[in-house]
């Protein structure tokens, strides 16, 4: 794909002056969640302490159950207490409320980078990043990083949003993208130079790769799993669909679905009319035991970033049937099954073929790993992170 690079190759702006040595990195997002960018995050921050470098994570409302895996990673963590994107405001007063808990938040966060005074200051997702590019010119941090992590459709058609985003970018060093996808996304709805915008793919743990013992699925059938939030854009409606038309060939299976959302019971009743066996397991902290019992994965989305749940299958090798968008070609191209987002028989044949070709299953699965093991560690992940900082602080030294 043209038109965006890899972070790496932000250029060198010659020798480093003596206080360019990264020692003091910042990162920002807005909760600790279970979602895919919360979980990059703390892997980010818990590799970047690892390595000797003094790291806050700055959260702008709720702290979240990932919290627990900073514990004892000498990460400091710090809460601003933002009430703009925590909840809806329902009446006058709790806007004004919601309005003061939101400006004495935002000089939380101006203090601290005055007081701790980090050489980078790296923010996750839209909310975030356009706060900390402002707050990161007042309090004079050396370099400003946005993190982009999905594609920009939720803007589209949203002025307001694009405008706001153009000013906070223009105060921004640099946008690190987790998907070749993503990052050519952003340069079209913000026409970002090619040099300020670059990609890092997202990475995984080593207890990621590593087989666990199998979930109990009680089933005669083949389990083909998906995770993902139950929501419009997710594309579980196709998915149904698509086994309801193997049921018809005679291809039955058990489709688990890991995750929770407001389609939860439009699917049931669709589930339920199809006459198909679905197990609605909402949100689980067990995936890997899930992965070890599916025979095939899969994600029906219709538009997509960089997907976890991918990644996480290829790292068990298991056989992944995935919609071409977004970052999902990135990973699975060779690898894996991809079909055309709400195309209903494609998915239906994807499916077929994996649980019936052991052999090629067998294949598509081996080759993702292999690929994963390559191309997506951790250490790969926040290894490049550092490259690219030390670089914009030598090239910010040299201006």
């Amino acid at each position: 794909m043209t038109g965006c690079r890899d972070a790496r190759a932000v250029p060198d702006a010659g020798d480093a002056a003596a206080d360019t040595k990264l020692s003091r990195v910042c990162l920002m997002i807005g909760q600790l969640g279970l979602g895919g960018a919360e979980k990059q995050i703390v892997m980010l921050a818990r590799g970047l302490a690892d390595r000797g470098i003094e790291t806050s994570l700055l959260l702008l409302s709720e702290r979240g159950p990932r919290m627990a895996e900073l514990s004892g990673s000498g990460v400091t963590v710090i809460g601003l207490g933002c009430r703009g994107i925590a909840r809806p405001w329902v009446d006058l007063r709790g806007a004004v409320e919601g309005t003061v808990a939101d400006v004495k938040a935002y000089a939380r966060l101006v203090a601290h980078l005055r007081r701790t005074r980090p050489q980078v200051l790296h923010a996750y997702l839209f909310h975030c990043y356009i706060a900390a590019a402002p707050a990161a010119r007042i309090a004079r941090v050396p370099v400003c990083v946005a993190g982009r992590r999905s594609l920009g459709t939720f803007k589209e058609g949203r002025r307001g949003m694009l405008a706001v985003e153009r000013v906070a970018t223009g105060m921004t060093d640099f946008v690190v993208a987790n998907a070749h996808a993503v990052a050519e996304d952003a340069r079209r709805q913000e026409g970002l130079p090619q040099d300020r915008i670059g990609v890092i793919h997202n990475g995984m743990e080593e207890r990621d790769f590593r087989t666990v013992a199998p979930a109990e699925v009680t089933s005669d059938l083949p389990v083909v799993l998906c995770v993902a939030n139950l929501r419009k854009y997710k594309g579980h409606q196709y998915l149904l669909d698509a086994v309801g038309r193997l049921r018809q060939r005679g291809r039955l299976c058990t489709l688990v679905l890991i995750g929770e959302g407001p389609e939860r019971s439009p699917l049931q009743q669709q589930a339920d009319r199809l006459g198909i066996d679905v197990r609605f397991l909402s949100h689980r902290t067990d995936v890997p035991a899930f992965l070890a019992r599916a025979d095939v994965v899969v994600l029906p989305s219709l538009e997509e970033g960089l997907s976890n749940a991918v990644m996480e299958a290829m790292a068990v090798g298991r056989p992944v049937v995935a919609t071409a968008v977004g970052g999902t070609p990135e990973l699975l191209r060779d690898r894996g099954v991809l079909v055309p987002p709400a195309d209903t028989e494609a998915l239906a044949q994807g499916l077929h073929w994996m649980l019936t070709d052991g052999a090629a299953a067998a294949r598509l699965g081996n080759a993702a790993r292999q690929w994963a093991l390559e191309h997506l560690s951790a250490d790969t992940m926040v290894e490049r992170h550092i490259s690219l900082y030390r670089r914009l602080l030598e090239r910010r030294s040299a201006r």
